[in-house]
């Protein structure tokens, strides 16, 4: 560390950072319940209609919108994990490093994707 680079954030820095994953962990989990919301409504709202066709196209629909429910579930839910993921790498003084380069990931990107382990770069690399 001659060269003066930092290799940790500080204990002020982190708690920002803490900061920012509590907002979007909180905005997550709302947007996840909204979701299993929705999908518990699409359950629900069977309809009993007597018409053959547009009973199989409402079906075909209902169905198609489950899915796409169902993954945004999925994504939500890997989000947050994610993110809680990011609270336990601050508790215990690895968050912000990358884990492939050892560096600091730049305050920047980890303001953009608080729940990164990846500097730019090394992300960079990783898809080239």
């Amino acid at each position: 560390m001659s060269n003066g680079e930092k290799t940790r954030y500080s204990a002020d820095e982190l708690k920002e950072f803490e900061t920012l994953i509590n907002d979007k962990l909180e905005k997550a989990w709302n947007e996840l319940n909204y979701i299993k919301q929705s999908l518990t409504k699409s359950k629900d709202s069977g309809t009993d209609s007597t018409f053959g066709n547009v009973k199989t196209l409402e079906d075909g629909a209902d169905t198609a919108e489950k899915e796409s429910l169902n993954q945004l579930a999925a994504r939500q839910q890997k989000f947050i994990t994610n993110l809680e993921n990011a609270l336990i790498r601050i508790k215990n003084g690895t968050y912000g490093i990358c884990k492939e380069s050892g560096k600091l990931i730049s305050k920047e990107r980890l303001k953009a994707v608080p729940h990164t382990t990846l500097s730019i770069d090394s992300k960079l690399k990783q898809n080239s």
